[in-house]
């Protein structure tokens, strides 16, 4: 009887420590399995071989911008006869210098709105909420665009009557035209065009220098400067930049309030 309980409690050790055994087995596997899966999770997010894409980060200084697209205003002056200096201080201001939003949202470097577009759209906020702007698939067209604009409407038929030279007469003609209803307008174009010497993509397509350019004195080039807004820019600090006032700032751009926005091209003097 001994001998029997003693075999009894032998087998049962026995079968005992083989299921332990397998439990133990069972939860080994699914705990590599689980680290494996956390492994390979860690792996595909923190690869540096896979970086993030941001679009909309990328940002023009006004020089990058004339290296970029003086080429385009050069080949419309050649066929539309619109001084390429106008074309490339136009498209500085209304497009903050390739920054703006709409710009960056729908290539739309002169602020043409739709009227007559049959082609893609956007809506932006402008003189007033959700206003309708053309859209293009590459700057080019907007350049091509802004010439049609220019030669297809009769109140801008007086400005082809002017030397293709004559930046500062295309200034002021195009505000009497209504392109604009800015009164400084004129002023900002000829300030781009002086400051940074828009007038030589002029003198390049025309062969001879600008003859207009020797009216402008030393001192009047060096006092004209511009900013384009960047991140973080207050009117305080680009005031103190620049040696200026935050009134001075407002009252040469014609702004009511402190606000500035990203892309902005302010004129300093």
């Amino acid at each position: 009887m001994r001998f029997s309980r003693i075999l009894a409690f032998l087998i049962f050790a026995i079968f005992a420590s083989s299921c332990g055994s397998k439990r133990k087995v069972v939860t080994t596997k699914k705990e590599e399995q689980r680290n494996q899966d956390r492994e390979v999770v860690t792996n595909r997010q923190d690869s540096p071989e896979r970086p993030v894409s941001r679009p909309g980060t990328y940002s023009y200084s006004v020089e990058s911008y004339i290296s970029e697209f003086a080429p385009l205003a050069q080949e419309e002056m050649r066929l539309y006869r619109i001084p390429a200096s106008i074309t490339l201080a136009q498209g500085i201001l209304e497009s903050g210098a390739g920054n703006g939003d709409l710009t960056r949202r729908a290539n739309n470097h002169f602020g043409i709105k739709c009227h007559d577009w049959e082609g893609e759209r956007v809506y932006h906020d402008d003189d007033k909420r959700g206003e309708c702007f053309r859209k293009y698939k590459h700057a080019r067209y907007s350049f091509r665009d802004h010439s049609l604009f220019l030669t297809g409407r009769g109140r801008y038929a007086e400005l082809f009557d002017l030397d293709a030279d004559d930046y500062k007469g295309w200034a002021k003609g195009l505000r009497k035209a209504g392109y604009a209803t800015d009164r400084k307008y004129p002023d900002k174009l000829i300030s781009l065009i002086e400051r940074y010497e828009l007038y030589r993509y002029d003198s390049e397509i025309l062969g001879s220098p600008n003859r207009r350019y020797s009216e402008v004195t030393e001192n009047t080039r060096d006092a004209r400067e511009s900013h384009v807004v960047q991140k973080g820019d207050t009117l305080y600090s680009i005031a103190k930049r620049y040696n200026t006032t935050v009134e001075n700032i407002k009252r040469n751009n014609g702004l009511n309030g402190n606000t500035i926005s990203i892309g902005q091209v302010l004129n300093i003097k």
